[in-house]
C-alpha cells in the first residue's frame, strides 16, 4: 500500500508502470487519473488544502478498508495539494488484484470516497472570484452503493 499526499507534480504513466512492476501475484491492475478541469469557464487555478497527518490517516484507512473488502494485492493513492491549473494531474488511484472485478470495484470505491469524504478542501479561482467547491449530491449518492 502506497499513500502519497504531495504538492509536486507526478508522472501518472511512470507511477502506473512502477506500481505494475512490483505486482508479483496480480493478474489485473486498474488505474484512474484525475485532471483539473475547467468546469466553471475561465478557471485560472484550483487551490487544494488539507490537514497534514489527518489526511494521510484517512486515506490509509480507506485503502485498508478496500484491501479488506476485496481481494487486493496492492493499492496506490496519490493526491496533490497546493495550487493547480486546468489540465494538471490532481490525483491517481491504482489497485491490483488476481482478477479484474476486484480491482475495478475497489478503484471505484476509492474514487467515490476521495470525491466526497477525503479531507481535502478546494477553492476555484476564476477571474476576480474565489469560491469554495461545494460537495455535490451525486457524489454523496455514489457512496450509498458501498
Amino acid at each position: 500500500m502506497d499513500i502519497r499526499v504531495q504538492d509536486v507534480a507526478f508522472d501518472a504513466g511512470q507511477m502506473l508502470n512502477e506500481f505494475t512492476a512490483r505486482q508479483d501475484n496480480a493478474g489485473a491492475v486498474v488505474s484512474f487519473t484525475g485532471i483539473v478541469r475547467d468546469v466553471a469557464g475561465g478557471l485560472s487555478s484550483m487551490e487544494i488544502e488539507h490537514y497534514p497527518g489527518m489526511t494521510e490517516r484517512a486515506l490509509e484507512k480507506i485503502a485498508q478498508d478496500a484491501m479488506a473488502r476485496w481481494n487486493l494485492a496492492d493499492v496506490l493513492i496519490i493526491h496533490r495539494h497546493g495550487s493547480l491549473e486546468p489540465k494538471d494531474i490532481i490525483m491517481m488511484v491504482a489497485t491490483a488484484s488476481k482478477h479484474r472485478a476486484d480491482a475495478f470495484a475497489a478503484a471505484d470505491f476509492l474514487m467515490d470516497f476521495l470525491k466526497s469524504r477525503a479531507p481535502f478542501w478546494k477553492k476555484e479561482r476564476t477571474g476576480d472570484s474565489v469560491d469554495w467547491v461545494a460537495s455535490k449530491s451525486e457524489d454523496e449518492d455514489a457512496l450509498k452503493r458501498w
